[in-house]
């Protein structure tokens, strides 16, 4: 990932409820949720979710695909771990015995 696709993506979680949607559809994982679903989950205006998908998704930080009349968003776990391979890039000078915690408490135990 390089700096303006990164700062691309802290800028859409910069916002609180597109941090909460981000948030909510990794908890969701493979299952994904619909924008419907996500705007009654957060108590949010569908229009302004709307809005908060669209941002989120060209961030690279969701994924969306249509079911019939509707659509499911997931996270992009890709785009996530790019975010996060660019911020522990450069990692511990060298030496990446330092970065192993890190790491660890990353690691999903699903």
């Amino acid at each position: 990932m390089d700096k303006m696709t990164a700062l691309s993506a802290f800028a859409a979680l910069s916002q609180p409820t597109r941090l909460d949607v981000f948030r909510l559809l990794i908890k969701a994982g493979d299952v994904g949720m619909s924008a419907g679903d996500i705007s009654q989950s957060l108590d949010v205006r569908q229009n302004t979710m709307s809005a908060n998908l669209s941002i989120l998704n060209r961030a690279g930080l969701i994924r969306n695909a249509r079911e019939g009349r509707s659509i499911r968003y997931y996270a992009n776990m890709d785009g996530m771990r790019g975010l996060l391979a660019f911020l522990m890039e450069d990692c511990c000078g060298g030496r990446p015995e330092l970065c192993q915690p890190v790491i660890n408490e990353l690691a999903c135990a699903c």
